[in-house]
């Protein structure tokens, strides 16, 4: 019966179950305040021990689960500083479990593909305030090591807290963002409405009414309509008052019934030339050179003696 004993497996997996507790429960008196801008979580130094007696890959990745719940999400170890049976979770991690303090959480760890294209949508249109999002978010997912969808991760920006909901990953749905080309999205913010746009209508032509109802610009400017002053001081005769301009001085213009687009016309002056210009020209078209007369100085009748 011992012919063929069976062979001993390794298990090559870690995982466990730990109390959770947010960062602001960990004892001690540096500020930790660094665990909440990240996605990473600390352990015990026993998780530690074990790890490096198992054949894992590094990075260290690892899945963690609320039973209760049937929610999970992915992370990276920070530190393995934390008491026996106890691990520290960011408070963003913790709602997206939906866990309370000292709730029950499995972790294990896993092996992740690497991120390629990942997006998300601000939960608040606040995130539109900021001048280039892109380089804020990429400057937040350092303190981070994987992707889940669906997660609502929240990042720390001038001292203002902003949520972005993970809306999609490839090449998987959770992914490792740990030294990566990975392209990003953005989907409409939460709430964002467009901003209405008022679009006037073209007014149609109105037809030409009567001239008589052009009155209404009497009052408009007109040369030489002003009074003079005397050097002396004396005033002679009554300030003149605006003229009011008679519909029948109003001209309107004449439209070009040949007008072509993408063509310009100059419209010059056709009014007849007066009869003297006229006579120049036709003096300038007669002129032919050298046909004057000429004249001399001495008088006719020969040379005397």
């Amino acid at each position: 019966m011992f012919d063929h004993p069976m062979p001993r497996t390794f298990q090559n997996r870690f995982s466990t179950q730990y109390r959770c507790y947010s960062v602001s429960m960990l004892a001690g008196p540096n500020d930790r305040s660094d665990v909440e801008k990240g996605g990473k979580i600390i352990m015990p130094p026993s998780a530690l021990d074990q790890l490096s007696r198992l054949n894992i890959t590094y990075p260290m990745l690892f899945k963690l689960t609320n039973k209760n719940s049937d929610r999970m999400t992915h992370c990276g170890v920070l530190e393995f500083v934390a008491d026996e049976g106890i691990c520290y979770l960011p408070h963003w991690m913790m709602q997206n479990l939906l866990l309370e303090e000292g709730g029950l959480v499995q972790v294990e760890s896993v092996n992740l593909m690497v991120a390629t294209y990942s997006k998300f949508q601000p939960q608040s249109p606040d995130f539109l305030d900021i001048t280039n999002p892109k380089a804020v978010l990429e400057n937040a997912l350092r303190n981070f090591a994987c992707l889940t969808t669906g997660d609502v991760v929240a990042i720390n920006y001038n001292e203002k807290i902003y949520e972005l909901r993970v809306m999609e990953t490839k090449p998987d749905k959770a992914v490792s963002i740990i030294e990566c080309d990975m392209n990003v999205d953005f989907d409409a913010p939460l709430g964002y409405k467009e901003p209405e746009r008022c679009y006037k209508a073209p007014e149609e032509p109105t037809e030409e009414g009567d001239p008589s109802t052009w009155t209404d610009m009497d009052m408009r400017f007109r040369a030489f309509t002003g009074s003079g002053n005397r050097l002396d001081g004396k005033k002679k005769g009554i300030e003149p008052s605006p003229i009011p301009i008679d519909p029948s001085d109003i001209k309107r213009g004449i439209p070009n019934y040949e007008y072509k687009v993408g063509r310009i016309t100059f419209i010059r002056n056709s009014r007849p030339l007066p009869r003297k210009t006229e006579d120049v020209r036709r003096h300038k078209i007669q002129f032919i050179a050298f046909s004057g007369e000429g004249k001399s100085l001495r008088k006719k009748g020969g040379r005397k003696p």
